[in-house]
């Protein structure tokens, strides 16, 4: 402990914090908010990982539990206002019984050109 009565967080704190931001990172629906969110601990935690100071050691670990809190509240907006999942095809569900239709005769065809050409 310090002079200045500021206890730095232990590593059971500090990994506890680090998973805790990972797995809210995972209830993004976005995945390029959830890959930013995984992205952004891992590079903070690796820019902290040579602190000594109790002080910066305390400041950083305050700072990730803010964070942690703001990412809680934005996937919670996130997942209440998600957008409508579309397949690559952009078709929707209704649909695919056209789409095999489509599929089958493209490989029928593809099979016809490869017995003319085989």
């Amino acid at each position: 402990m310090a002079a200045s009565g500021v206890s730095a967080p232990t590593r059971t704190e500090v990994l506890h914090l680090y998973r805790s931001l990972l797995r809210v990172a995972r209830q993004f629906c976005d995945y390029n908010i959830r890959e930013y969110t995984k992205r952004r601990t891992v590079d903070a935690i690796r820019d902290n990982k040579n602190l000594t100071d109790p002080s910066q050691l305390a400041a950083a670990f305050s700072d990730g539990k803010a964070q942690l809190e703001v990412a809680k509240r934005q996937a919670l907006v996130y997942s209440l206002y998600a957008p409508k999942v579309v397949n690559i095809f952009g078709v929707t569900n209704a649909s695919h019984s056209s789409l095999g239709a489509i599929w089958i005769s493209v490989v029928e065809l593809v099979s016809g050109f490869m017995r003319f050409y085989g």
